[in-house]
């Protein structure tokens, strides 16, 4: 049904007077403008132009609990991926969403995929990754190698041996640990780092890299703990209605 016709007819039929511009039909408002046409009136939304920025979970945390905007109102905790998150409203009458806040992580850049020489990898793989059993057999390995050929062993064609130093003067010929476990900084500080699979090679040089391996499973993992992050400590507002987390 076109109500926009019916609008009109109707105003048509009622020989709508000046004073009488607005009519009411099936809940939806109507007005007859100054050239005598009808014209739909949308309710007047009045939305945050921009949403407020903020580069930590305990920051955006500490924003939806100060309730400062939209107060006694349902909000929406949106995990779109493991370094945003968004704050926003219902849908309003124009059929617009609110965005009233977004958390943007601030990662340390990494070159997976990429080699780089040993000195670099080795304080890539300090700064940027958390300590953990593969991380330090890694460190072990590019930090001691002593001669620049990798020598390729084996009959799987995947395998490497490096040379490296052990003790004062003794050398010896160590397999390059493969697949490793690791967990670089990825998502927010606030939660835990999901430790996923690498490839790691190592090319004449020498220089290392590593390759993801477990095809970007890993951010799965980070939205649930960002999700079970906003869970605790938006407890109350949970259970009281006011927010609604979707991950």
């Amino acid at each position: 049904m076109d109500l926009t016709k019916d609008a009109i007819k109707f105003m048509t039929e009622m020989e709508t007077k000046p004073h009488e511009r607005i009519v009411e039909l099936n809940d939806r408002l109507f007005a007859v403008n100054t050239a005598g046409n009808v014209e739909e009136i949308f309710p007047r939304v009045f939305n945050a132009e921009e949403p407020l920025v903020l580069n930590t979970l305990s920051g955006f945390v500490k924003y939806v609990q100060s309730n400062l905007d939209r107060q006694d109102e349902s909000l929406i905790i949106h995990v779109k991926n493991e370094s945003t998150v968004y704050l926003k409203g219902l849908i309003a009458g124009d059929g617009s969403r609110e965005k009233l806040a977004v958390a943007q992580a601030i990662i340390p850049k990494f070159d997976f995929n990429y080699f780089m020489d040993t000195e670099e990898f080795n304080i890539a793989l300090q700064s940027k990754f958390v300590p953990n059993n593969d991380r330090q057999i890694l460190l072990q390995v590019v930090g001691n190698v002593s001669e620049k050929n990798v020598k390729n062993t084996g009959d799987d064609g995947v395998s490497q041996a490096v040379t490296i130093n052990q003790g004062v003067a003794s050398k010896a010929d160590v397999k390059v640990p493969n697949p490793v476990v690791l967990a670089p900084y990825r998502t927010f500080l606030e939660v835990e780092q999901p430790e996923s699979q690498f490839i790691f090679r190592m090319k004449d040089g020498p220089r290392g890299a590593i390759f993801e391996a477990d095809g970007g499973a890993w951010r799965n993992q980070a939205i649930v703990n960002i999700r079970e992050y906003l869970k605790e400590q938006l407890s109350e507002e949970i259970f009281e209605k006011r927010i609604t987390i979707l991950a």
